[in-house]
C-alpha cells in the first residue's frame, strides 16, 4: 500500500528534493499541494490545510516545507485532520514549539519526523565511527555559500523566525553533533546582521569542551561566498588523527588520503525512514540540537547592552552588531 502524501510549501527544497524523492519511492503516492503560489503539475492544490481538508482528497501523510514560523500550526492541523507530519528542517523557531509539536504528535498518536537531511551520509557514518573513543582537540568549520543562489527571492530567510545564515548552518552542526564522541557546547560568537534584516548573514562561532579540557574548535559561515560552496568539517584529535569532511558531509578524507566518496541520497534515505516509521506506528521527533551540541536550546532573552545586542540562548551568548 502506498502512503498518500500532500505536499505543503512548494518551494524550492520541494521542488527540487521532496517531489522528486516522493516519486521515486513505492510507498508514497503524492495526493497534492499546500501552497498560495506554487502548483504542482499532475495533483490538486490549494491555498491552505484546511481548504485540502474540505475538498475531500484523501491524505495519509503531509511533508511540511514551509517556513518554520508557521509550521506549529500547520502541524496542529494536519494531526487533527489524522495525519501523519514530515517536517523540513529546522522544525520550528524555538524548542518550545517543537515541543508542543512532539507532544500533540504523540496525544494524537501520529508519526512526527523531523528530518536533518545532511546526516543521512554514508561518508558521516565513517567519520562517526573513526571518532568513537577520540579526544578531538581541534574542529573546524566552513560553511559558506551564495544566498542568492540557494535562497532566490526567499524574503522569509531574513524575517524573525528566518534563521538566516544559520538556516544552511545547522546542516553542519547536524553533522557536527552526530560524529562527535562527546557533547560540545558554544562558548562565544559573534553574527553579522544587516540593517534591514531580522537574521545573520554570517556567524563566527567558538565551542568548548564540557570538561574544560582545551581545544581549537570554531565554525565559519557566510552567506556572501559568490564563488561556490564550500561545505567543510575538520577533525583533529589528540592522537593524531585528522579527519576532513568535504563538499557537504559527501567525501571524507583521513591524515590526507580520500577513505569514502559516497553519493547523496539523503532524501532518498529520509523518505525511506519516513515510510518504515509509518509501517511501525512510532512518533518521532528530532530536537533540534542547533548550536548547543545535543543539549536543547532555549530562547531566554535578547536585549540591549553596550554598543550591541546580547542574544542569550541557553549557554549560547553571542554579540552581533548592525
Amino acid at each position: 500500500m502506498a502512503y498518500k502524501i500532500a505536499v505543503a510549501g512548494i518551494g524550492k527544497i520541494a521542488r527540487d528534493q521532496h517531489i522528486p524523492c516522493i516519486g521515486k519511492n513505492r510507498n508514497f503516492k503524492l495526493v497534492a499541494g499546500v501552497s498560495r503560489h506554487g502548483k504542482i503539475d499532475g495533483v490538486p492544490c490549494f491555498e491552505s490545510i484546511a481548504d485540502l481538508r474540505k475538498s475531500g482528497v484523501a491524505v495519509d501523510c503531509i511533508a511540511l516545507c514551509t517556513p518554520p514560523s508557521v509550521r506549529l500550526a500547520m502541524a496542529r492541523e494536519a494531526l487533527d485532520a489524522g495525519w501523519h507530519v514530515l517536517i523540513e528542517k529546522p522544525p520550528t523557531p524555538t524548542v518550545g514549539e517543537l515541543l508542543a509539536m512532539e507532544a500533540y504528535a504523540k496525544k494524537k498518536r501520529r508519526v512526527l519526523y523531523a528530518t536533518w537531511h545532511s546526516r543521512y551520509n554514508a561518508s558521516v557514518d565513517e567519520a562517526k565511527k573513526r571518532l568513537k573513543g577520540k579526544q578531538v582537540t581541534h574542529l573546524r568549520v566552513t560553511w559558506k555559500e551564495d544566498v542568492n543562489k540557494w535562497h532566490p527571492g526567499q524574503a522569509w530567510v531574513w524575517q524573525p523566525g528566518g534563521f538566516g545564515v544559520l538556516d544552511p548552518g545547522i546542516n553542519a552542526l547536524s553533522i557536527v553533533t552526530k560524529i562527535m564522541p562527546e557533547p560540545i557546547f558554544v562558548e562565544s560568537a559573534t553574527i553579522e546582521v544587516p540593517a534591514n534584516a531580522a537574521t545573520p548573514i554570517a556567524a563566527d562561532i567558538r565551542f568548548k569542551r564540557g570538561d574544560g579540557t582545551p581545544a581549537d574548535m570554531t565554525a565559519a559561515m557566510d552567506w556572501r561566498q559568490t564563488t561556490g560552496e564550500t561545505w567543510e568539517i575538520e577533525v583533529g584529535t589528540a592522537d593524531g588523527v585528522r579527519l576532513h569532511l568535504k563538499k557537504g558531509g559527501s567525501v571524507l578524507d583521513v591524515n590526507g588520503k580520500t577513505v569514502r566518496e559516497a553519493e547523496l541520497h539523503e532524501y532518498e534515505d529520509i523518505y525511506a525512514k519516513f515510510a518504515r516509521l509509518l509501517k511501525a506506528k512510532q512518533t518521532t521527533a528530532r530536537r533540534w540540537t542547533g548550536v548547543l551540541g545535543r543539549g536543547p536550546v532555549k530562547l531566554l532573552a535578547l536585549r540591549r547592552e553596550g554598543g550591541g545586542t546580547i542574544l542569550d540562548v541557553g549557554t549560547f551568548r553571542c554579540k552581533f552588531h548592525v
